[in-house]
């Protein structure tokens, strides 16, 4: 049986800091050696050369093993950094970690569940490709049983870093006498989510196994729980599976929905009700009242380069990629309704939730006594 989960959000002060994850376990709130997944965003340029994800990776994993978490059972945590801070967005990492027993608020309602996989290695032949989807689908049913989720609808949130084309994986390949789907390293991280957010789909039944032609095309081929970032540092799926699950106690609980464009408010305050906050007709940011832990985002410009029929000029925009112009939209847009800019917003969410749209999953504190949550005042 899955054990009770503990989740916080922390600040990063700074690109090599992790003293808040030091402090959460120094203050006893979670032990190091149960920390078991960890997710945030870096203050890097969010490209293909963004090192601020493996300096974020290097600091929090040396807390781990100072605090006296095993340096072999440390390499194998899930840590997953969306680099790429724009606009508002705050740098923060999100710390889940298991509960013992006999701290864990008992409850027989659905609470917070966690399972993490590697898929078997991706060729970057295979990236853009049914074979990629087919690998992803994989290592999430094994995330899910992990997790002791039986129902995929009581999934809500799929975390995923997948490996991306570089100069050296492209080469490699041609060695090998294979082509790969693109030669242009930027768009290769495009590609390898979306075909990752494919994958995720097809595991948990929201479309059939799509075909090669599909992929990058067929934007009414979506996974709404899909996140799916992308980086140099591996060559498998690294899957980290968030949903809930009945008998595992603990006072969180997970939620989800989607954004229909870039400026939908309400997709994210769906998810927040969906997670099990109680909020009024026409909530406002003070009506979380520090029960919300961290909402988890997905965002794409629009194909038609359309946002309420209204014409912008991101995809022709030559001097600041699109890729951030978007990411500091809907972070601006999500800190208004959370009222606390360190949330956690990526870009690059091609089959991850409707075309200009994307998926948004939330966390909230349920239990009894003070909440644990950001707390917004004016």
């Amino acid at each position: 049986m899955p054990e009770a989960i503990e989740v916080r959000k922390v600040p990063i002060h700074s690109v090599a800091d992790a003293s808040e994850l030091a402090k959460l376990i120094d203050d006893g709130v979670m032990e190091a050696s149960r920390v078991i997944a960890i997710i945030g965003k870096t203050e890097g340029n969010g490209g293909v050369n963004d090192y601020t994800r493996i300096i974020a990776d290097r600091a929090f994993r040396e807390v781990l093993v100072e605090k006296g978490a095993p340096a072999d059972q440390v390499k194998q945590v899930p840590i997953v950094w969306s680099g790429g801070t724009d606009g508002v967005i705050s740098p923060h990492a999100t710390i889940f970690a298991t509960v013992p027993a006999d701290k864990a608020e008992p409850s027989d309602d659905l609470r917070l569940t966690v399972g993490f996989a590697m898929s078997e290695p991706i060729k970057p032949e295979e990236i853009g490709y049914v074979a990629m989807v087919q690998k992803v689908a994989d290592a999430v049913k094994v995330a899910m049983e992990r997790a002791g989720i039986t129902d995929p609808a009581d999934v809500h949130y799929v975390q995923t870093k997948t490996p991306l084309l570089t100069i050296h994986t492209i080469r490699d390949a041609k060695s090998r006498g294979h082509e790969v789907w693109t030669e242009h390293t930027h768009e290769s991280m495009d590609l390898s989510n979306g075909t990752t957010g494919l994958g995720i789909a097809v595991a948990l039944g929201e479309i059939e196994m799509p075909t090669d032609a599909d992929v990058m095309h067929n934007r009414s081929l979506f996974s709404s729980v899909a996140s799916c970032s992308s980086g140099v540092e591996l060559d498998q799926a690294q899957v980290v599976v968030v949903g809930n699950a009945r008998g595992v106690g603990g006072r969180y609980r997970i939620g989800h929905s989607v954004m229909q464009d870039a400026l939908d408010a309400d997709g994210i305050w769906s998810a927040i009700k969906d997670a099990g906050l109680d909020l009024p007709e026409r909530p406002h940011t003070s009506d979380i009242q520090g029960r919300l832990v961290n909402v988890f985002l997905k965002c794409e410009v629009s194909q038609d380069g359309q946002v309420h029929g209204r014409r912008n000029a991101m995809l022709d925009d030559s001097d600041v990629h699109w890729h951030r112009q978007i990411k500091s939209c809907v972070g601006g847009v999500t800190a208004s309704v959370t009222g606390d800019p360190a949330v956690f917003v990526s870009v690059s969410a091609a089959h991850q939730g409707p075309d200009g749209g994307g998926p948004v999953a939330a966390i909230v504190d349920l239990g009894e006594g003070e909440p644990t949550g950001y707390r917004w005042t004016r």
